[in-house]
């Protein structure tokens, strides 16, 4: 049987909450009280949760971080979710889809910043390639404060023909560049859209580029050539969210 130990309080709260894992254990650092762990435990103990409690020395051991905030879970494996899965059959004509695709962010922290962010902005799900990508990872969750948890995330073999399909289905896909012909704040991201952030170092991969109905650029001004990638990335999708919740008003 396959687990993994994912760590912290929000992350360990969220995935209670979500119910899309299995809760093998809860493991709580001994001899220290906290409200927040205390609820944790009330949880697992209603959802008949084995809790044992531990040394800060051996928590540390089993979660590899002493970041752990006290607290950490062996549970089943994250529930990718199937590509197809994020298609419904409404797809095209709701007018409510909203995507993002992350092309080689490799850095798990970038990751879940990007996925915290697409959460709070109501997207309808997350991409990442199966190769050359952070994975979602407990440090993932613990990045994204627990918002992998709830995230539609799924991970594909190529991410050219995923745009490819989803351009079939009727959506438009902007590309952030930062030699891009318009800015994002000239864009419009209502509708069935898709928004793809590349790679901390390079960028969007050429051939990805090249599929992408629109490159955007962010305006920025001052000594520093570019953004973080999840920096980025969450101003896009803000600016993406605010127009989408200005045209249903």
């Amino acid at each position: 049987m396959k687990t993994e130990t994912i760590y912290g309080i929000h992350p360990v709260f969220e995935a209670l909450q979500a119910k899309r894992r299995t809760f093998h254990e809860l493991c709580i650092i001994k001899d220290k009280s906290n409200p927040r762990i205390d609820q944790i435990v009330d949880i697992a103990r209603t959802n008949a949760i084995p809790v044992k409690y531990l040394q800060g020395q051996k928590l540390q051991a089993l979660t590899g971080i002493d970041a752990h905030q006290g607290i950490a879970a062996s549970v089943s494996p994250y529930p990718l979710v199937d590509f197809s899965e994020l298609i419904s059959d409404d797809f095209a004509v709701n007018n409510a889809n909203f995507f993002l695709l992350i092309d080689n962010i490799v850095d798990p922290h970038n990751l879940g910043a990007l996925i915290r962010t697409a959460l709070c902005a109501s997207l309808t799900g997350v991409i990442i390639p199966k190769d050359r990508s952070a994975e979602p990872s407990p440090t993932v969750s613990k990045s994204s404060a627990g918002a992998l948890e709830h995230i539609r995330l799924a991970a594909v073999v190529n991410m050219v023909n995923t745009i490819r399909e989803l351009k079939k289905s009727g959506m438009w896909i902007i590309g952030l560049d930062k030699d891009g012909d318009r800015s994002i704040y000239e864009n419009d991201f209502t509708g069935n859209i898709g928004i793809v952030i590349g790679g901390e170092e390079n960028g969007i991969r050429p051939l990805v580029k090249k599929h992408c109905d629109f490159l955007s650029f962010i305006p920025q001004s001052g000594p520093v050539s570019s953004l973080n990638a999840s920096v980025a990335g969450a101003i896009a999708m803000y600016e993406a969210y605010r127009q989408r919740l200005s045209s249903i008003k």
